[in-house]
């Protein structure tokens, strides 16, 4: 097994801490097989500014080469921001399987639960898999879990423009932190069982996926952030404000 993570367990936030020379990493992997989200680079530029302002340091990269035993205990989280289709070769699924029940943190955003359908671990670590979207358009979410930092300060009733998600299933033993109100859009096929975000322990590791972070806009989006922020500080085990 993978170490685990030495930092400490933080569930509420401190004052925002710019990173040091030794500041945890956090991996942030792009590689794209399927649909190739113009975002991508938005989102990176994100991370990397949340990054400097919540005390760990992003690297990014498409390359899967990246996942090896030697590199990813190297990194605090990896987040697979709007990754599609087969992006890791058997080697690497193992090497990250291993990471994150050793207790590596993950974080999936938006297509990230399009990815890697043939790979079991994999759906273990994202909770669901991508099913069908409406067209890009305003709905309301509801704050399931207020007290966890990837929720915590975003308003109860949250409306804001993205492209819906729904899952071929919903994710089984998670924390739901958002489900969207379907009543509010055009499109949902989940009724009123549709979770949106969730997180949960796999082994000793952490994950986080949130569907939101389709559009460019939603990285410049302060209520979103915080969302992104929380959930990497989470993940990543880091005693991180925002």
């Amino acid at each position: 097994m993978l170490r685990l993570l030495a930092l400490a367990l933080a569930l509420g936030g401190c004052a925002a801490t710019p990173p040091t020379n030794n500041a945890p990493r956090v991996l942030v992997y792009t590689n794209a097989n399927g649909y190739v989200h113009a975002s991508i680079p938005d989102g990176v530029a994100a991370l990397t500014e949340l990054g400097a302002s919540h005390g760990f340091t992003v690297e990014a990269t498409d390359d899967s080469l990246a996942f090896t035993p030697e590199r990813l205990v190297t990194y605090a989280a990896v987040v697979f921001l709007s990754t599609s289709g087969d992006v890791l070769g058997p080697a690497q699924e193992a090497a990250f399987e291993a990471y994150v029940e050793g207790g590596g943190g993950y974080v999936g955003v938006h297509a990230a639960s399009d990815t890697e359908y043939e790979w079991p671990g994999y759906g273990r670590i994202v909770g669901a898999y991508f099913d069908n979207h409406p067209a890009i358009q305003e709905a309301t979410l509801d704050v399931v879990d207020p007290d966890h930092p990837a929720t915590r300060g975003l308003p109860a009733r949250w409306t804001r423009t993205d492209e819906w998600y729904s899952f071929r299933a919903a994710p089984v033993g998670v924390d739901v932190l958002l489900r969207l109100d379907e009543s509010t859009y055009e499109g949902g096929t989940m009724g009123d069982d549709h979770p949106i975000a969730w997180a949960h322990a796999v082994g000793d590791g952490r994950a986080v996926y949130t569907a939101l972070g389709h559009t460019a806009e939603s990285y410049a989006e302060a209520a979103f952030r915080t969302h992104l922020a929380g959930a990497v500080c989470w993940a990543a085990a880091l005693s991180c404000g925002r």
